[in-house]
């Protein structure tokens, strides 16, 4: 990423470039009744006090909040010859900021769908569908002339006539299928097949949805972007991407028309864990390396009941900011409702931004220097219908977490952009359940191992091809060492692997001679000269209790590690162990995953950190020097927010391996803001951390 130029200057608004300088970010999302009720100066000055530098503003869509001209375009009721949009446009640019204009077409009010009952979505009962939350209103088609007619008059009017940097959407997705004549004449001209009534993954027509749906959205974003661009050249349509890693959008069209992106994953839910955010950043990163992204993160908790004008904790705001930037996020806080009636937010944001504000300077022209990539398995996600997507990630969440809790640091990098050049920033690819791959993505993998790449792989990885069909072979079965026999079989309870001579793949297990195994198995025959740290332990029942036991030896690899013969290795485990520790957690999987990817790598990794508590750790260079930051994650909520505190850590040793020729020149403590010690050790620098709050930054500068 470039380096950022100070905001303040004149030259930073209203060029090709200004989203460079955009890179802390209010959001008011606003109430019908907030032109009567709420103060645009308190707004204002909450501006300058978190030294935000753009904002995104509620214009128009669902309810205008300026006075439009376009039919049809409901505007508040409250607004009278008031102007609120205008007037907190005004303020911002009066700072020297940035102003995105929001609008959200994803309802119409009863004089819209009166007029244009077409721009109605119609469930598959053939009913149109009204509004999940508010009845009163109806909710939109996203897949035609609502989207492709009206909202571009809207788009163009906004765009017209105020300052503004560019228009953002929320909520333009549509909400499932929609089976409305549009849509099911479209579609079936497009595909030759009737709308899909279920959402299915392996369902050939489910997929052809997936892909009509995908080809639509794309051609909404090139010509919303089209009409901002006609009237403001310098601007942008800049859709929400929700959480979805861009799978669901033709890359080309992102190319040309987004020169930054907006991941719209607020806050924690359920049980889940802060890196989360930060993982949202290395997935946008992982097909865009290079452009900018923000994260919007509510001030609210974020839960199935909807609390969206409550405040949650402030060390959960600032631990979902800060992990987010610690990998390269911009942060950005979105408040709904004008009026501030619970201020307890305010300080924990002023606090995190004025953190990132501090160190952008320095972390913000260096680029991300992970030596291990997990592949952002887009081919094989696309597939799943969004409201059950979490489902095929559970493969991909237990491996991050497990190299986490591994203290690796690691990117993602998409399988759709698998370059030459992509996979060779990596020393070590990790597939933790690649299913669908084409026969091009494979040979992209197979010659980057060919070049001396390293993989851990699991499950299902190349089992089937881009479509989702079953191959009789892995179409990876050389790099991964092995051929298939049978399977994939389970559920399969009281499953367990054993420990099978020693390697360091199954170090650290003293005491044990089988761990937990998978519920999942799918059943290999290594290639010559591979080991098998693990073996199977063939089934046996888990009742009555004193059948329990064991009437097989062990038999079968559960594990597979190889040297490739080009100077990498491989590790090949061929059972769900990603799905299942993210599931039960137990630390034998964990071992397993970060002792499989510590032996694949073949060298002492860059950089080591040892100590007390769980931490998420980013790494970043230069020619200049390199940056680690450790984000804190430990406290008693690290799998459930709201995080009540953040329990400070212990000293840290950091160990990083220097560039041959150059020793230290400085070694700081960015956060603590002074200099430490760095003591030269066998081509390492050892740097003693004595203490962590809620994040440190070391920075060590080569001479």
């Amino acid at each position: 990423m470039d380096t950022m130029p100070d905001t303040s200057q004149p030259t930073a608004l209203r060029t090709p470039d200004w989203y460079r300088t955009a890179t802390r970010w209010t959001q008011l999302t606003l109430a019908e009744d907030d032109p009567v009720r709420f103060d645009p100066e308190v707004w204002i000055d909450l501006f300058r006090r978190t030294l935000s530098n753009a904002t995104c503003l509620s214009a128009g869509g669902y309810i205008a909040y300026y006075p439009s001209q376009v039919p049809l375009h409901y505007v508040s009721r409250f607004i009278g010859e008031t102007d609120p949009f205008g007037t907190l446009v005004a303020g911002a640019r009066s700072l020297g900021m940035h102003v995105m204009a929001r609008v959200d077409p994803h309802a119409i009010h009863q004089d819209a769908a009166d007029a244009h009952p077409e721009w109605i979505a119609v469930d598959k009962e053939g009913r149109p569908r009204r509004h999940w939350a508010y009845p009163d209103v109806w909710v939109t088609c996203a897949y035609g002339d609502y989207n492709s007619r009206f909202m571009p008059q809207v788009v163009e009017e906004i765009t017209r006539n105020y300052d503004i940097d560019a228009i953002f959407a929320n909520r333009w997705q549509g909400h499932g299928v929609c089976y409305c004549d549009s849509c099911r004449t479209r579609f079936k001209a497009d595909s030759g097949h009737d709308l899909p009534l279920q959402p299915d993954a392996n369902d050939p027509v489910w997929q052809a949805w997936a892909a009509w749906r995908r080809k639509v959205l794309t051609a909404v974003v090139a010509q919303w972007d089209d009409a901002v661009k006609a009237i403001r050249p310098h601007a942008s349509f800049i859709p929400n991407m929700s959480g979805s890693s861009l799978m669901e959008f033709d890359l080309s069209v992102i190319q040309k028309h987004c020169p930054f992106l907006v991941v719209d994953h607020q806050g924690r839910r359920g049980v889940e864990v802060g890196w989360s955010a930060g993982r949202n950043g290395k997935r946008i990163r992982a097909t865009f390396p290079d452009r900018p992204v923000q994260m919007i993160t509510s001030i609210g908790p974020e839960e199935e009941y909807r609390w969206k004008d409550a405040v949650t904790s402030g060390e959960e705001i600032v631990l979902w900011i800060n992990d987010g930037a610690a990998h390269g996020i911009h942060p950005w806080f979105t408040k709904f409702n004008g009026v501030v009636s619970d201020i307890r937010w305010v300080e924990p944001v002023a606090d995190a931004f004025a953190v990132h504000a501090a160190l952008e300077p320095v972390l913000a022209p260096m680029r991300p220097a992970a030596e291990i990539a997990v592949i952002d398995p887009s081919t094989t996600l696309r597939h799943w219908a969004p409201e059950k997507r979490h489902e095929a990630e559970r493969h991909d969440l237990g491996f991050y977490h497990a190299l986490v809790e591994a203290r690796l640091p690691f990117e993602l990098l998409s399988d759709q952009v698998m370059t030459a050049e992509a996979l060779d920033r990596f020393k070590l690819l990790v597939l933790a359940n690649v299913s669908c791959l084409s026969d091009a993505q494979c040979e992209a993998i197979r010659a980057y191992v060919g070049r001396g790449g390293s993989i851990v792989a699991a499950y299902e990885t190349s089992l089937r091809t881009e479509t989702g069909a079953m191959r009789p072979e892995f179409g990876l079965a050389d790099v991964l060492g092995v051929t298939l026999q049978s399977g994939p079989r389970g559920i399969v309870k009281n499953g367990y692997v054993a420990l099978n001579g020693r390697h360091p793949v199954n170090a650290g297990y003293d005491g044990a001679a089988r761990i937990i195994g998978g519920t999942r198995l799918i059943h290999v025959a290594p290639a010559d000269g591979a080991e098998q740290p693990f073996l199977y332990v063939p089934d046996f029942p888990d009742l009555p209790m004193e059948e329990v036991y064991p009437r097989e030896a062990p038999q079968g690899a559960a594990v597979v590690a190889r040297e490739t013969g080009s100077g990498g290795r491989s590790v090949y485990i061929p059972w769900n162990i990603g799905e299942i520790f993210w599931e039960v957690l137990a630390p034998d999987h964990s071992r397993l995953i970060g002792n499989a990817v510590r032996w694949a790598l073949g060298a002492a990794p860059q950089v080591t950190i040892d100590g007390p508590g769980v931490v998420d750790l980013a790494l970043r260079e230069d020619a200049s020097g390199l940056a680690l930051t450790i984000v804190n994650l430990t406290n008693p909520m690290m799998l459930k927010g709201p995080v009540r505190e953040v329990l400070p850590l212990g000293p840290q040793r950091v160990s990083i391996a220097m560039p041959p020729g150059r020793s230290v020149a400085r070694a700081a403590l960015l956060v603590a803001g002074r200099q430490v010690p760095a003591t030269p050790q066998d081509g390492r620098v050892v740097i003693e951390v004595p203490s962590i709050d809620r994040l440190e930054v070391v920075h060590v500068t080569w001479r």
